[in-house]
Protein backbone atom coordinates (compact mmCIF):
# COMPACT_ATOMS: atom_id res chain seq x y z
CA UNK A 1 0.00 0.00 0.00
CA UNK A 2 1.45 3.36 -1.02
CA UNK A 3 2.02 6.07 1.54
CA UNK A 4 -0.48 8.34 -0.20
CA UNK A 5 -3.33 5.87 0.29
CA UNK A 6 -2.30 4.47 3.65
CA UNK A 7 -5.02 5.19 6.25
CA UNK A 8 -2.48 4.84 9.05
CA UNK A 9 -0.30 7.51 7.48
CA UNK A 10 -3.30 9.81 7.20
CA UNK A 11 -4.24 9.10 10.81
CA UNK A 12 -0.66 9.80 11.88
CA UNK A 13 -0.79 13.12 10.03
CA UNK A 14 -3.98 14.05 11.92
CA UNK A 15 -2.30 13.35 15.25
CA UNK A 16 0.77 15.30 14.22
CA UNK A 17 -1.32 18.31 13.24
CA UNK A 18 -3.37 18.07 16.44
CA UNK A 19 -0.16 18.02 18.48
CA UNK A 20 1.19 21.00 16.57
CA UNK A 21 -1.98 23.05 17.04
CA UNK A 22 -2.41 22.16 20.72
CA UNK A 23 1.29 22.67 21.31
CA UNK A 24 1.07 26.28 20.13
CA UNK A 25 -0.93 27.02 23.29
CA UNK A 26 0.90 24.70 25.70
CA UNK A 27 3.54 26.26 27.94
CA UNK A 28 6.04 25.26 30.61
CA UNK A 29 5.20 26.46 34.12
CA UNK A 30 8.09 26.88 36.53
CA UNK A 31 6.48 27.13 39.95
CA UNK A 32 7.93 24.35 42.08
CA UNK A 33 11.32 23.03 43.14
CA UNK A 34 11.11 19.75 41.30
CA UNK A 35 10.06 19.07 37.72
CA UNK A 36 8.16 21.98 36.13
CA UNK A 37 4.56 21.53 35.09
CA UNK A 38 2.63 22.54 32.02
CA UNK A 39 -0.05 25.12 31.32
CA UNK A 40 -2.62 26.23 28.77
CA UNK A 41 -2.86 29.70 27.25
CA UNK A 42 -6.36 30.71 28.36
CA UNK A 43 -5.81 34.21 26.96
CA UNK A 44 -2.82 35.98 25.44
CA UNK A 45 -1.66 37.08 28.90
CA UNK A 46 -3.27 34.40 31.10
CA UNK A 47 -2.05 30.83 31.65
CA UNK A 48 -4.35 28.19 33.14
CA UNK A 49 -2.59 25.40 35.00
CA UNK A 50 -2.97 22.96 37.90
CA UNK A 51 -2.80 24.57 41.33
CA UNK A 52 -0.50 21.89 42.75
CA UNK A 53 2.07 22.81 40.09
CA UNK A 54 2.35 26.30 41.62
CA UNK A 55 3.98 25.61 44.99
CA UNK A 56 5.21 29.15 45.60
CA UNK A 57 3.64 32.60 45.35
CA UNK A 58 6.66 34.39 43.91
CA UNK A 59 9.54 33.78 41.51
CA UNK A 60 7.24 32.21 38.93
CA UNK A 61 8.02 31.98 35.25
CA UNK A 62 6.50 30.59 32.08
CA UNK A 63 8.30 29.37 28.98
CA UNK A 64 6.24 30.04 25.87
CA UNK A 65 6.16 27.72 22.84
CA UNK A 66 8.68 29.97 21.04
CA UNK A 67 11.20 29.39 23.82
CA UNK A 68 10.81 32.82 25.41
CA UNK A 69 10.77 32.75 29.22
CA UNK A 70 8.67 35.42 30.93
CA UNK A 71 7.86 36.34 34.53
CA UNK A 72 4.46 35.30 35.84
CA UNK A 73 2.29 36.31 38.78
CA UNK A 74 -0.72 34.59 40.34
CA UNK A 75 -4.01 36.01 39.06
CA UNK A 76 -6.04 33.55 41.12
CA UNK A 77 -6.06 30.02 42.45
CA UNK A 78 -8.51 27.43 43.74
CA UNK A 79 -6.92 24.46 45.53
CA UNK A 80 -10.30 22.70 45.79
CA UNK A 81 -10.55 22.27 42.03
CA UNK A 82 -6.75 22.24 41.51
CA UNK A 83 -6.83 25.24 39.19
CA UNK A 84 -4.52 28.24 39.10
CA UNK A 85 -4.38 31.19 36.72
CA UNK A 86 -1.10 32.98 36.03
CA UNK A 87 -0.65 36.38 34.43
CA UNK A 88 2.31 36.91 32.13
CA UNK A 89 3.49 40.43 31.35
CA UNK A 90 4.91 41.71 28.08
CA UNK A 91 4.17 38.44 26.34
CA UNK A 92 1.57 37.14 23.97
CA UNK A 93 0.68 33.46 23.99
CA UNK A 94 -1.71 32.00 21.42
CA UNK A 95 -4.99 31.27 23.25
CA UNK A 96 -6.09 27.65 23.11
CA UNK A 97 -9.23 26.64 21.26
CA UNK A 98 -11.71 24.80 23.47
CA UNK A 99 -14.23 22.23 22.28
CA UNK A 100 -17.83 23.40 22.51
CA UNK A 101 -19.24 20.00 23.35
CA UNK A 102 -18.92 17.32 25.99
CA UNK A 103 -16.24 14.67 25.71
CA UNK A 104 -17.31 11.27 24.42
CA UNK A 105 -16.27 7.90 25.78
CA UNK A 106 -14.13 6.20 23.15
CA UNK A 107 -12.99 9.36 21.38
CA UNK A 108 -9.31 9.64 20.52
CA UNK A 109 -7.36 12.20 22.52
CA UNK A 110 -3.81 13.40 23.08
CA UNK A 111 -2.33 14.55 26.38
CA UNK A 112 0.17 17.33 25.75
CA UNK A 113 2.85 18.72 28.00
CA UNK A 114 5.90 20.95 27.90
CA UNK A 115 7.82 19.85 30.99
CA UNK A 116 11.25 20.80 29.63
CA UNK A 117 12.98 23.08 27.16
CA UNK A 118 13.18 20.19 24.71
CA UNK A 119 9.75 21.02 23.30
CA UNK A 120 6.25 19.64 23.22
CA UNK A 121 5.56 16.07 24.35
CA UNK A 122 2.48 14.01 23.54
CA UNK A 123 0.77 10.82 24.68
CA UNK A 124 -2.02 9.09 22.79
CA UNK A 125 -5.16 7.27 23.94
CA UNK A 126 -8.93 7.44 24.30
CA UNK A 127 -11.45 8.79 26.79
CA UNK A 128 -12.23 5.67 28.79
CA UNK A 129 -14.81 7.03 31.26
CA UNK A 130 -16.75 10.11 32.29
CA UNK A 131 -17.67 10.36 35.95
CA UNK A 132 -18.55 12.67 38.79
CA UNK A 133 -19.15 14.29 41.08
CA UNK A 134 -16.01 13.31 42.98
CA UNK A 135 -14.30 14.71 46.07
CA UNK A 136 -10.89 16.04 45.13
CA UNK A 137 -9.05 15.39 48.37
CA UNK A 138 -8.12 19.10 48.35
CA UNK A 139 -11.28 20.32 50.07
CA UNK A 140 -13.44 20.52 46.99
CA UNK A 141 -15.81 18.62 44.77
CA UNK A 142 -15.42 18.21 41.02
CA UNK A 143 -18.77 18.14 39.25
CA UNK A 144 -17.46 15.84 36.54
CA UNK A 145 -14.16 14.40 35.35
CA UNK A 146 -12.66 12.39 32.50
CA UNK A 147 -10.55 9.27 32.71
CA UNK A 148 -8.35 8.24 29.82
CA UNK A 149 -5.90 5.46 29.07
CA UNK A 150 -3.32 8.09 28.11
CA UNK A 151 0.04 7.78 29.88
CA UNK A 152 0.58 11.11 31.69
CA UNK A 153 4.33 11.67 31.63
CA UNK A 154 5.99 13.59 34.48
CA UNK A 155 5.38 17.30 34.11
CA UNK A 156 2.13 16.92 32.16
CA UNK A 157 -0.03 18.24 35.02
CA UNK A 158 -1.66 21.51 34.01
CA UNK A 159 -1.38 20.73 30.32
CA UNK A 160 -4.22 20.06 27.89
CA UNK A 161 -6.02 16.99 26.71
CA UNK A 162 -6.86 17.69 23.06
CA UNK A 163 -9.00 16.05 20.40
CA UNK A 164 -7.84 15.08 16.91
CA UNK A 165 -8.29 18.69 15.81
CA UNK A 166 -6.06 20.06 18.55
CA UNK A 167 -8.94 21.57 20.53
CA UNK A 168 -8.83 21.40 24.33
CA UNK A 169 -11.06 18.69 25.79
CA UNK A 170 -9.80 19.20 29.32
CA UNK A 171 -6.94 20.01 31.70
CA UNK A 172 -4.84 17.11 32.96
CA UNK A 173 -3.94 16.85 36.63
CA UNK A 174 -2.50 14.38 39.11
CA UNK A 175 -3.10 16.68 42.07
CA UNK A 176 -6.13 14.96 43.53
CA UNK A 177 -6.48 12.11 46.05
CA UNK A 178 -3.85 9.39 45.78
CA UNK A 179 -2.17 11.22 42.90
CA UNK A 180 -4.50 9.61 40.37
CA UNK A 181 -4.32 11.27 36.97
CA UNK A 182 -7.66 12.60 35.77
CA UNK A 183 -8.80 15.33 33.42
CA UNK A 184 -10.94 18.33 34.35
CA UNK A 185 -13.43 18.83 31.48
CA UNK A 186 -12.78 21.94 29.40
CA UNK A 187 -16.12 23.56 30.31
CA UNK A 188 -15.34 23.29 34.04
CA UNK A 189 -11.73 24.40 33.61
CA UNK A 190 -12.74 27.44 31.54
CA UNK A 191 -15.51 28.35 33.98
CA UNK A 192 -12.98 28.18 36.80
CA UNK A 193 -10.53 30.31 34.83
CA UNK A 194 -13.23 32.90 34.22
CA UNK A 195 -13.88 33.12 37.97
CA UNK A 196 -10.17 33.29 38.76
CA UNK A 197 -9.63 36.07 36.22
CA UNK A 198 -12.57 38.07 37.56
CA UNK A 199 -12.43 37.45 41.31
CA UNK A 200 -9.12 35.71 42.03
CA UNK A 201 -11.03 32.73 43.39
CA UNK A 202 -13.83 30.37 42.34
CA UNK A 203 -17.28 31.45 43.57
CA UNK A 204 -19.30 28.83 45.43
CA UNK A 205 -22.71 28.86 47.02
CA UNK A 206 -23.26 28.94 50.78
CA UNK A 207 -26.21 28.01 52.99
CA UNK A 208 -24.73 28.05 56.48
CA UNK A 209 -25.75 24.61 57.69
CA UNK A 210 -24.17 21.52 59.16
CA UNK A 211 -25.83 18.27 58.28
CA UNK A 212 -25.54 14.51 58.28
CA UNK A 213 -27.00 11.97 55.90
CA UNK A 214 -29.95 10.01 57.30
CA UNK A 215 -32.13 7.21 55.99
CA UNK A 216 -35.70 8.16 55.17
CA UNK A 217 -38.47 5.93 56.48
CA UNK A 218 -41.02 4.38 54.16
CA UNK A 219 -43.56 6.91 55.42
CA UNK A 220 -41.25 9.83 54.63
CA UNK A 221 -40.60 8.55 51.14
CA UNK A 222 -44.33 8.08 50.67
CA UNK A 223 -45.25 11.66 51.60
CA UNK A 224 -42.60 12.92 49.19
CA UNK A 225 -44.29 11.01 46.41
CA UNK A 226 -41.04 9.58 45.10
CA UNK A 227 -38.48 6.91 45.86
CA UNK A 228 -35.77 8.61 47.91
CA UNK A 229 -33.81 6.64 50.46
CA UNK A 230 -31.72 9.36 52.14
CA UNK A 231 -31.65 13.08 52.92
CA UNK A 232 -29.63 15.54 55.00
CA UNK A 233 -30.60 16.13 58.64
CA UNK A 234 -29.73 19.68 59.71
CA UNK A 235 -27.77 19.48 62.97
CA UNK A 236 -26.91 23.19 63.15
CA UNK A 237 -27.87 26.40 61.36
CA UNK A 238 -25.49 29.36 61.57
CA UNK A 239 -26.85 32.62 62.94
CA UNK A 240 -27.16 35.28 60.27
CA UNK A 241 -26.74 32.75 57.48
CA UNK A 242 -28.88 32.40 54.33
CA UNK A 243 -30.38 29.27 55.89
CA UNK A 244 -31.49 31.19 58.99
CA UNK A 245 -32.85 34.08 56.93
CA UNK A 246 -34.87 31.66 54.84
CA UNK A 247 -36.33 29.84 57.82
CA UNK A 248 -34.46 26.53 57.84
CA UNK A 249 -34.36 24.93 61.28
CA UNK A 250 -32.34 22.35 63.17
CA UNK A 251 -34.13 19.03 62.76
CA UNK A 252 -35.28 19.72 59.21
CA UNK A 253 -34.37 17.01 56.72
CA UNK A 254 -33.26 18.59 53.45
CA UNK A 255 -34.46 16.40 50.57
CA UNK A 256 -34.40 18.57 47.43
CA UNK A 257 -33.14 21.80 45.88
CA UNK A 258 -35.17 23.23 43.01
CA UNK A 259 -36.85 19.85 42.62
CA UNK A 260 -33.51 18.04 42.42
CA UNK A 261 -33.27 15.28 45.07
CA UNK A 262 -30.47 15.73 47.60
CA UNK A 263 -29.34 12.40 48.98
CA UNK A 264 -25.99 13.27 50.54
CA UNK A 265 -23.33 15.94 51.00
CA UNK A 266 -21.91 15.38 47.53
CA UNK A 267 -25.28 16.22 45.98
CA UNK A 268 -25.42 19.42 48.04
CA UNK A 269 -21.87 20.45 47.12
CA UNK A 270 -22.49 19.72 43.45
CA UNK A 271 -25.43 22.15 43.49
CA UNK A 272 -23.57 24.94 45.29
CA UNK A 273 -21.71 26.35 42.30
CA UNK A 274 -21.05 30.01 41.67
CA UNK A 275 -24.04 30.10 39.34
CA UNK A 276 -26.50 29.82 42.23
CA UNK A 277 -25.01 32.62 44.34
CA UNK A 278 -27.71 35.24 44.88
CA UNK A 279 -30.40 32.97 43.45
CA UNK A 280 -33.67 32.43 45.29
CA UNK A 281 -33.84 28.65 45.59
CA UNK A 282 -36.76 26.45 46.58
CA UNK A 283 -35.57 24.03 49.25
CA UNK A 284 -37.76 21.08 50.11
CA UNK A 285 -37.48 19.77 53.65
CA UNK A 286 -39.27 17.29 55.82
CA UNK A 287 -40.40 19.02 59.01
CA UNK A 288 -42.36 16.98 61.52
CA UNK A 289 -42.60 14.26 58.90
CA UNK A 290 -44.33 16.53 56.38
CA UNK A 291 -42.82 18.14 53.25
CA UNK A 292 -42.42 21.92 53.15
CA UNK A 293 -41.00 24.20 50.47
CA UNK A 294 -38.85 27.05 51.75
CA UNK A 295 -37.36 29.87 49.65
CA UNK A 296 -33.74 30.67 50.47
CA UNK A 297 -31.40 33.13 48.74
CA UNK A 298 -28.08 31.31 48.32
CA UNK A 299 -25.11 33.23 49.72
CA UNK A 300 -21.47 33.19 48.68
CA UNK A 301 -18.90 31.01 50.42
CA UNK A 302 -16.00 33.11 51.69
Amino acid sequence: MSGENNPLSEFSDYLEQATKKGGESTVLVNGRRRLPGSGIAYASDLILTADHVVERDEDLSVMLPDGQTVTATIAGRDPGSDLALLRVEKASAKPAEKVNREARVGEIVLALGRPSQEGIEASFGIVSAIGGPVRTGRGGLLESYLRTDVVPFPGFSGGPLVDTQGRVVGLNTSGFAHGAAITIPAALAWSGAENLAKYGYVKRGYLGIRSQAVTLSTEMSSVLGRQQETGLLLVSVEAGSPATAGGLMVGDILVALEGQPINDHDDLLAYMTGQVVGKVTTIQVLRGGQPQNISVTIGEHK
